[in-house]
């Protein structure tokens, strides 16, 4: 079982990288065919309030579908369960899409008043496309949870970038013919393929769902009762991504772009090996409480907590230094002018707080809808939007457009501190006194590698920005690495001995 669930954690970092990197080149694209206009402005604006609902529909599903489903599967009502999820979110989906279809020349204008009359027809119909996807979005959300629940999370993974692939191909082919809407309508075409893709792999399987009989409406609600608060709660973040989007859209034309670019880029840590990390323990966690083994449950958030800060830490820090450089290596290019990528730099720095919290709160969160509590988040979910809200008004008051990011920052460092402290008094309290030890190590590491880091830069500043990332980033590796072995910080000994001391054992038992 181990040494499956390990093959599944390399299988789902793999996946998040491609994820992330696909995800990376259609930013790329969009940048070097429109640069920080007006046209991207809108199209990005457009797409918030869409994958608002799209993040509601995946991310809340899985968080709310694993426990239930597991849940489920120890009644021996789990096939019933997973057809009746799916009927139910059918249903819903397609209201989703209908409304959000109907209302987009009404809420476009009413969120973005400061855009021009074309850009607004941009996002109009960018909005009105991505809404049309919604339908098939809530079926996929349904299929990507059950794989999840069973420790496939690359699949899940995979059908993401068949989708993001699809709108890189769709710009490549006919953003010249039909600008933005190239992007979304690649977008519901890989929607749709990605649906595909996972219904082929399901349907030989086909007796673990019952999609027979009528709709049991009260298995859907008591399902949905726990699922609306969690996917409320994923919501959120996107809720206050609107909200820095509006308060950007007053600002200067490329603004919206800088926010969105920079946030994209610096979060991609967070993407890769914070949600990996959360998404690993998930069915762990969960696991634990259906079998009511406490002192396991608790192991799992401490470990996922030591772990998420050893490998995001200097990953962060590391992209700080070279944030420069690489903003110039992948954006800079067609549309995308030396001045953008200046100012997507200064946005980016200020964005770096909001990925350390809320790469750490994915693990608190993965505890409480193990729990089934997520309920008690939501409050202080809701309560953050407000936070954001007066932030990014005083920020944005004090430096321009540049107080979003910082915002942004602060909201997570709220989030993330209320949160914990709720948790620790729903499971009686963790071991933070071991944690602390471990983080302090971990920083102690990560300085010890700027120190040796920050003196190259100026030496090699003269070679490509490729050169400069690779050399930075393997003499930093290698002194992080070193840190940690000398201060022995356990999350380093737990990768080590998942990832490197199994595939060593391996070799000497076949030698």
């Amino acid at each position: 079982m181990k040494s499956k669930l390990g093959l599944a954690s390399v299988l789902f970092i793999g996946a998040s990288l491609l994820l992330k990197v696909s995800g990376l080149i259609r930013d790329m694209v969009i940048a070097y065919y429109f640069g920080d206009s007006y046209i991207a402005d809108a199209y990005l604006a457009a797409f918030i309030i869409p994958n608002m609902f799209i993040l509601f529909m995946t991310t809340g599903m899985k968080n709310a579908f694993v426990p239930s489903y597991i849940e489920a599967l120890e009644e021996n009502r789990g096939n019933y369960h997973f057809g009746q999820v799916m009927k139910g979110t059918n249903v819903i989906s397609l209201v989703v899409t209908v409304l959000g279809m109907a209302l987009a020349p009404y809420y476009i204008p009413l969120l973005y008043p400061e855009f021009s009359a074309a850009a607004t027809e941009i996002a109009v119909w960018v909005s009105v496309i991505f809404f049309a996807t919604i339908m098939f979005v809530g079926i996929n959300a349904v299929l990507e949870a059950y794989f999840d629940a069973k420790n496939k999370f690359s699949l899940s993974m995979v059908s993401q970038i068949i989708v993001i692939v699809a709108s890189i191909l769709a710009a490549f082919l006919f953003a010249r013919q039909i600008g933005p809407y190239s992007l979304a309508l690649g977008y519901t075409v890989g929607t749709v393929l990605s649906l595909l893709f996972k219904w082929v792999l399901i349907r030989p399987a086909k007796a673990v769902i019952d999609l027979n009989g009528k709709l049991d409406w009260l298995e859907v609600k008591h399902f949905y009762f726990v699922f609306i608060p969690v996917g409320l709660t994923v919501a959120v973040g996107q809720i206050n991504l609107m909200v820095g989007t509006i308060f950007a859209s007053q600002f200067q034309e490329g603004a919206v772009t800088y926010i969105n670019y920079a946030k994209n880029l610096v979060h991609m840590p967070q993407g890769i090996f914070g949600v990996t990390i959360a998404t690993i323990i998930f069915p762990m966690l969960s696991k634990a409480i259906a079998t009511d083994d406490n002192k396991l449950f608790k192991k799992g958030i401490e470990q996922g907590l030591t772990t998420m800060y050893f490998i995001l830490l200097p990953s962060i820090v590391g992209m700080l230094v070279l944030m420069p450089n690489i903003i110039a290596l992948l954006y800079q290019r067609g549309e995308f002018t030396t001045s953008a990528t200046m100012a997507t730099t200064q946005v980016a720095y200020l964005y770096f707080g909001s990925v350390l919290f809320f790469s750490l709160n994915n693990v608190i969160n993965k505890g409480f809808y193990s729990l089934k509590k997520g309920n008690l988040i939501l409050m202080i979910s809701l309560t953050s939007i407000l936070l954001n809200f007066v932030l990014n008004y005083i920020f944005t008051a004090w430096i321009g457009y540049r107080g979003i990011p910082l915002a942004a920052s602060v909201n997570a460092l709220f989030y993330v501190g209320a949160q914990l402290v709720i948790f620790l008094k729903l499971v009686g309290g963790l071991n933070l006194k071991k944690v602390t030890i471990e983080y302090i190590k971990i920083t102690a590491a990560v300085l010890v590698m700027v120190a040796a880091i920050l003196p190259i830069k100026p030496i090699i500043n003269d070679l490509s920005n490729l050169m400069q990332i690779v050399i930075v980033g393997v003499i930093g590796a290698i002194v992080y690495v070193a840190g940690a072995y000398v201060t022995k910080v356990e999350a380093f000994q737990f990768v080590w001995k998942k990832f490197v001391g199994k595939k060593g054992r391996k070799r000497e038992s076949t030698s």
